[in-house]
């Protein structure tokens, strides 16, 4: 199991803002971050992956308002 950093994020392409992957977070719709040591942070390589992928799907089955 793979831990990756926020910085490390952008090369998946996800350039979100700390503060925005928070509140997604809590609203359950990013994967939670795992606490590394006091002040540090990171997430599930393998549920980043599944994050992006399912993005990737529901791209084509958004419907429109």
């Amino acid at each position: 199991m793979n831990l990756i950093p926020y910085d490390a994020l952008a090369a998946k392409g996800i350039t979100l803002s700390k503060c925005q992957l928070w509140r997604l977070e809590r609203e359950g719709r990013f994967p939670k971050r795992v606490q590394v040591s006091a002040a540090r942070h990171a997430w599930v390589e393998s549920e980043i992956n599944e994050w992006i992928a399912a993005r990737i799907r529901a791209r084509g089955q958004q419907v429109a308002a």
